[in-house]
């Protein structure tokens, strides 16, 4: 199960209308484990793409996110951003981190970054199905104060 922790950048980057979850092409990649994530100071995806993973059936760029959902619930005031569990079947690849991402825009560094997971070493696969399966919470959760 995993659990993702947002870029600091994420909440502006949303309210200045540079990532709408619901029809902008949402991906996330692989990255290796050359790759230190940094809430504060990583914004766009020039700052990750040098670390990106490489491997027999896994593509540039990552998978898009598929049935993407966002949900508000009142008596907890948590909104939870959730989608369908990734995985790259028949596939050689190692990786340490994924890093969600806004691809709609056109550049990389253009492209905010909206979170990633630490899967706490590097996980590979060997002509196999490389997953990630999302907390059951979501994705991502925020909590309205």
């Amino acid at each position: 199960m995993a659990t993702t922790k947002t870029f600091g950048s994420l909440i502006t980057k949303a309210f200045n209308k540079e990532v709408d979850w619901d029809s902008d092409t949402i991906k996330v990649a692989l990255v290796t484990s050359a790759y230190t994530p940094n809430q504060d100071t990583h914004d766009y995806w020039d700052d990750v793409v040098s670390n990106e993973a490489t491997g027999t059936g896994y593509t540039a760029g990552g998978a898009t996110l598929g049935s993407k959902t966002v949900t508000y619930t009142s008596g907890t005031n948590v909104t939870a951003f959730d989608a369908a569990d990734v995985s790259w079947t028949t596939s050689t690849i190692t990786a340490r981190y994924a890093v969600i991402y806004d691809d709609t825009p056109g550049t990389n560094a253009t492209k905010p970054l909206i979170g990633y997971v630490d899967f706490g070493s590097d996980q590979s696969s060997s002509a196999g199905t490389f997953s990630i399966v999302w907390n059951a919470s979501g994705i991502f959760t925020t909590t309205a104060d």
